[in-house]
């Protein structure tokens, strides 16, 4: 396996925790459960930051191009529509 598939694995695994814990944290009553998972979480984060730095610096990973003015004003107001 080389070190892009392991780097952009890792983002991926990464990202799916993270998707995960957005799950778990709302729907836990338990406090101490919920801090846990929070903690957990803002570790997650910084780790996937982290993995990403990694593959721009490697070019393993090139974002897509920046949205215009315009297609983030329509975004904008489809969700205010949708409120």
């Amino acid at each position: 396996m080389d070190e892009k598939t392991m780097v952009t694995d890792t983002l991926d695994g990464l990202n799916s925790e993270l998707k995960k814990y957005a799950d778990m944290i709302p729907q836990t009553e338990n406090k101490e459960l919920k801090s846990t998972l929070k903690q957990f979480r803002n570790a997650a984060e910084t780790s996937q930051e982290d993995m990403y730095k990694i593959a721009r610096e490697r070019q393993y990973y090139v974002p897509a191009a920046k949205a215009t003015a315009e297609e983030v004003s329509h975004v904008r107001d489809l969700f205010c529509k949708a409120l």
